[in-house]
């Protein structure tokens, strides 16, 4: 076994391979490395040998995937990245280098053939007459509105607005072209109907908007969850429904649809003077659709707001319910407005103004039904501390209510409750209430300020409770 090996081992000065072991002694000594031993060189130079072939074969698969027969720079690149080797710089195949073999050395035949690369010779007087290539404008970016509400701007970064022309029907052919010519036939001229539709089209080019075939799926069938037409609702399929638009993202493309049918269903539902119990409940599931659509975090509802808040402040400010409905249908579109005006009040700050100048009108205006009363004060309670203090205490509100509710009006109780909440929000009722004393020089002037500011309705009401009613009277204060 001894000898077999001894047969099989190598001499330490015979080389293998073709990459030689004085190129590892070479790169050695340039590293300060003098006593390399023969042995390492030798294992250094197979190891290199072995790398070097590796690259070769994975270039040599890119030039055949490539359909060349000849490698290029570029496959020696990709062979490295495939191997997590890092590229070499400066070597472009667009550039090949062109190399040239130099005449043999007499003195050193064994030296072999020697190549280099040859340089080109630059004339600098062909360089100088030469016309100098101004730099291009660097990359620059703008934003613009692509579209506004579905509505493109006519502005120079978007493609010119193209105007639908008159169906082929309704044209008529003008005078024919002549033999021999190629001009069209003269177009008929537009009269002043034609040329007023044309121009309406050029200023409002809406973008198309195409629902997918899934998309018109959903609608048809959260549509028909929430409002069966036939049958009783199911509660089950009700909550997985709103719990869809609560919590489901891809919806966008369907908000415009949604909130028009949530319009639609509420001026169809409020539509007739006085509603029953269905119609109440309709009214109560598009008030769960608008507030599961404001839920919703994916969805972009800003554009969508003035369409949002009519059906809100019908319902809240509507003449007349069923008793049992009433109250509920109010509270639960307040809390919704309130929703609305808490996410995007920061974003819009002249919303809550307007907001509140519309239940002001209906709270203070003359001849309004005790309904729309009531649902202004829990418009104002959904508006917030401020705008209750400004539409029962400043504007006079309270005593509006109390007068009426004095003299016995009909539907006046869930008013007074409505307005007793409202001061609730301004101050908190004491846990264990001690009345005014009439007798107190202090509280005769908190009475008559009572009365002054809510009138002797509610003034009366508010007497049980001293730290109520100096809480309700520092908040109209402030």
């Amino acid at each position: 076994m001894s000898k077999q090996n001894s047969k099989a081992r190598l001499p330490p000065n015979q080389l293998t391979g073709i990459y030689k072991a004085d190129s590892i002694r070479d790169v050695a000594d340039s590293l300060n490395i003098t006593n390399l031993p023969d042995a390492v060189a030798s294992a250094l130079a197979s190891d290199v040998e072995y790398r070097i072939h590796q690259v070769v074969e994975e270039a040599a698969k890119f030039m055949r995937h490539a359909r060349r027969t000849t490698m290029t720079t570029a496959d020696i690149d990709n062979a490295l990245r495939v191997l997590n080797i890092e590229p070499l710089y400066g070597h472009t195949p667009h550039n090949p280098p062109t190399f040239r073999r130099a005449l043999p050395f007499p003195n050193l035949q064994s030296a072999g053939s020697v190549y280099f690369v040859e340089d080109e010779e630059i004339d600098f007087d062909r360089v100088i007459r030469e016309e100098k290539l101004a730099l291009p404008k660097g990359v620059s970016w703008t934003a613009h509105w692509l579209a506004v509400e579905g509505v493109q701007p006519l502005i120079p970064e978007n493609p010119p607005a193209i105007a639908r022309d008159v169906e082929q029907e309704q044209i008529k052919p003008g005078s024919p072209a002549r033999p021999g010519t190629v001009f069209p036939p003269t177009p008929p001229s537009d009269g002043p109907h034609q040329a007023a539709k044309k121009a309406a089209q050029q200023q409002q080019q809406l973008v198309k908007h195409v629902l997918s075939r899934e998309l018109q799926l959903y609608y048809t069938r959260l549509t028909s969850a929430l409002l069966p037409t036939s049958g009783a609702v199911d509660p089950t399929k009700r909550d997985a429904a709103l719990a869809s638009l609560r919590h489901d993202a891809g919806l966008q493309a369907l908000l415009p649809y949604l909130v028009r049918w949530v319009g639609e269903g509420v001026v169809a539902a409020l539509r007739g003077g006085v509603q029953s119990e269905a119609d109440g409940r309709v009214l109560e599931v598009f008030l769960d659709v608008t507030g599961a659509l404001l839920d919703n975090p994916t969805l972009f509802v800003e554009p969508y707001l003035h369409q949002l808040l009519p059906p809100l402040l019908s319902v809240l400010l509507h003449s007349s319910f069923p008793p049992t409905q009433s109250t509920n249908l109010r509270t639960a579109a307040a809390h919704t407005l309130a929703h609305l005006l808490t996410t995007y009040a920061t974003t819009y700050p002249s919303l809550p103004p307007r907001v509140m100048k519309t239940l002001l009108l209906a709270l203070l205006a003359q001849g309004r039904s005790a309904g729309t009363r009531e649902g202004a004060v829990r418009g104002l309670v959904g508006v917030g501390r401020e705008a209750v203090r400004k539409g029962l205490l400043e504007g006079g509100g309270a005593r509006v209510v109390g007068a009426e509710c004095a003299e016995g009006r009909e539907g006046s109780w869930s008013v007074v409750d409505a307005v007793m909440d409202a001061l609730r929000v301004l101050h908190p009722p004491s846990t264990q209430p001690t009345p005014l004393n009439s007798a107190d020089e202090e509280d005769v002037r908190l009475i008559a300020q009572l009365r002054e500011q809510l009138g002797d309705f509610f003034a009366q009401r508010l007497m049980g409770d001293a730290v109520w009613a100096r809480g309700v009277l520092a908040g109209s204060e402030s």
